[in-house]
């Protein structure tokens, strides 16, 4: 008892947390580096029934005596660190606590950034250039990154000194997700980029133009079908249509392939020469032309050709003019003068109508008020479509 007082009575005042302090190496401690904790005690007085603490909530460790190793650090290793401990040979001070030590996991070197040169999307057959950006901290300069880069899913380079990767003529097969891993050498420390998607756009080849069932020997009333394709190039593809190089019809394949116009031949004005145009994000082509032939007008020339052509007319002429003046003779004297009564007519659709008057006729000349026979509304199309291309035009379908 008197050499436990005598003992006290040469210790310092150092407070309720003297007794114990906690020491953590390496200092400073970097992503990667082995954690150690130790818990010492005054003047290196032998601790008993230690414990250890992170944000104070006790680490398990029951092999734990006063040393702790924590293992490969890493960011979430960082905290607030404390330990507690009993003096071995002043077991009446009881359990003593160290003060607080924070311990902050430096960055070895950020997450890498994957680019591409000169851009992600590109024309076929252009070099791409794969590069693989971080830099390890200036404390660590000394040591080197080794570099990976992968692309859905496969590996493309593996590790080594070399941050860039070099692709010398791009193709569509090229298109893809890459990302690239930047380790630590001599470390476990790994990071990967986050994704990039590579775009190869090949440009059209000069479109087909097929005319079906034939391009001549056709008549008027007949169906024809156009059909244009283009064998190469990245989708959406814009085709449009010409006849003598005026625009007929627009069509967009958002995934490639051929197109077709139908039509049916309503006057011989629609013969001569047909061509189409395939374009999208990169280039444009257009065909070579073809011609489109008429030998007549099949069913007038049929017509004619008949031997009933005059009693056909002639009958055709008389119930004409037996109708006209049944119907003049009907309206004629129920007509009123004055204006005639307005109506309402419904609106056309899109909510502009044009007016188109037909068969205005004035009775006579004492007669100032005009007879309306017929008035039609035509209402006014705005209808469109719209082809989206990977260069940012949005282009008008007609």
């Amino acid at each position: 008892m008197l050499l436990c007082r005598i003992v006290l009575f040469f210790v310092p005042c150092v407070g309720q947390t003297g007794w114990l302090y906690l020491r953590t190496w390496p200092n400073p401690v970097f992503e990667g580096d082995t954690l150690t904790l130790q818990c010492q005690g005054w003047k290196n007085t032998a601790l008993s029934q230690v414990q250890f603490y992170k944000d104070r909530k006790l680490l398990h460790n029951p092999k734990a005596k006063w040393f702790l190793p924590m293992g490969t650090a890493t960011l979430k290793s960082s905290g607030q660190y404390s330990c507690a401990g009993k003096m071995t040979f002043i077991p009446h001070l009881g359990t003593q606590r160290s003060e607080m030590t924070t311990v902050q996991v430096q960055e070895l070197f950020p997450p890498p950034v994957l680019s591409a040169v000169p851009s992600p999307e590109l024309r076929e057959g252009s070099p791409l250039t794969l590069r693989c950006q971080t830099e390890l901290h200036p404390q660590r300069s000394a040591s080197r990154l080794l570099f990976s880069f992968h692309k859905d899913g496969h590996t493309l380079q593996n590790w080594g000194p070399h941050s860039e990767l070099c692709l010398p003529g791009a193709q569509e097969g090229t298109s893809g997700l890459y990302w690239c891993q930047a380790t630590h050498e001599g470390s476990r420390v790994q990071k990967q980029s986050p994704q990039l998607e590579v775009r190869v756009q090949a440009p059209v080849s000069q479109p087909l133009l097929t005319l079906r069932p034939r391009s001549t020997g056709l008549a008027v009333g007949d169906t024809v079908e156009l059909l244009c394709e283009t064998q190469s190039g990245s989708p959406p593809i814009l085709y449009s249509f010409y006849l003598d190089g005026k625009i007929l019809e627009n069509h967009c394949a958002p995934h490639g392939g051929a197109v077709s116009f139908p039509f049916t031949v309503t006057s011989e004005q629609e013969a001569g020469n047909y061509s189409c145009q395939a374009e999208n994000s990169v280039s444009k082509e257009t065909s070579e032309p073809t011609t489109l032939s008429l030998d007549g007008p099949r069913g007038l020339s049929a017509l004619t050709s008949s031997h009933w052509l005059v009693p056909c007319l002639s009958a055709s002429l008389l119930g004409v003019l037996v109708i006209a003046t049944a119907l003049v003779a009907y309206f004629r004297p129920w007509r009123k003068p004055g204006p005639l009564p307005s109506r309402n007519l419904p609106p056309a659709p899109g909510g502009e109508q044009h007016q188109l008057y037909a068969n205005v006729t004035q009775q006579n000349e004492n007669e100032e008020d005009d007879i309306y026979s017929s008035v039609t509304i035509v209402p006014k199309e705005s209808e469109g479509r719209f082809c989206h291309l990977h260069r940012g035009e949005m282009l008008a379908v007609r």
